[in-house]
């Protein structure tokens, strides 16, 4: 009997309990909190600081993507970024591709159609093979896409400044194979940068589970920028 009562109590103790804990997460862990995004490649820590809410951070100097202008399928020269508020996301590709590049551009499609009517994103495409890809040329393969104006840019131009652009700036290879014609090793990578030309991310476009964790990672960055344009 004493055991039987035990139990009552027990469990009548948790009954009461529970709203009070519900109410506490929901309250405190419900909150809209997430990890903010890590920032890739070389940074320096300076001895300068700045003060946000409250505490003094030490300021950091991050590596960024310089300014370049490049030729879109249209034939036009455009500088990067045209919109310094937008967050990009990045592919190098080139059409002769047998099969990765093509896959490439496909994942990117599917990241463009989600974010198609949010003025916050832009994507570029950019080929390693300009010589081939053309803005006559590129206009063509991007016909397959259904490229929305100002929204995906195909990119062309000098092929030494786009390897450079390549390794030095989005930090990723891209190598001429002298085994095979026409063949161009380079990483299947979609690259998220911020509005600072910031590289936040690298998602292998080979990698399902990778493009769904850029396409929540997106909106990661979008509150993220939110809360900086709020805390100004």
């Amino acid at each position: 009997m004493k055991t039987f009562s035990l139990k009552k109590v027990v469990i009548l103790a948790i009954m009461l309990t529970m709203p009070a804990l519900l109410y506490y997460l929901l309250q405190e862990k419900g909150k809209n909190r997430y990890r903010p995004l890590g920032i890739f490649g070389p940074k320096t820590v300076t001895s300068t600081f700045h003060i946000k809410r409250g505490k003094q951070i030490p300021d950091t100097i991050y590596h960024i993507v310089r300014d370049f202008k490049l030729i879109n399928q249209d034939n036009h020269l455009v500088s990067f970024p045209s919109d310094s508020n937008k967050l990009t996301v990045v592919a190098f590709f080139y059409t002769r591709c047998p099969l990765v590049c093509s896959g490439i551009n496909k994942k990117m499609a599917e990241v463009v159609r989600i974010y198609q009517k949010n003025k916050l994103l832009q994507f570029l495409s950019i080929t390693v093979d300009p010589h081939f890809d053309t803005s006559e040329e590129l206009k063509k393969y991007s016909k397959e896409y259904q490229v929305q104006p100002n929204k995906w840019n195909f990119f062309t131009g000098d092929e030494a400044a786009i390897y450079k652009l390549a390794k030095e700036d989005f930090l990723v290879d891209v190598l001429k194979d002298t085994t095979q014609n026409n063949n161009i090793i380079h990483r299947p990578m979609l690259i998220l940068l911020d509005p600072q030309k910031r590289i936040r991310g690298y998602y292998n476009s080979i990698d399902k589970e990778q493009v769904d964790r850029l396409i929540d990672e997106i909106r990661v960055l979008i509150a993220e920028e939110l809360r900086n344009v709020k805390d100004r």
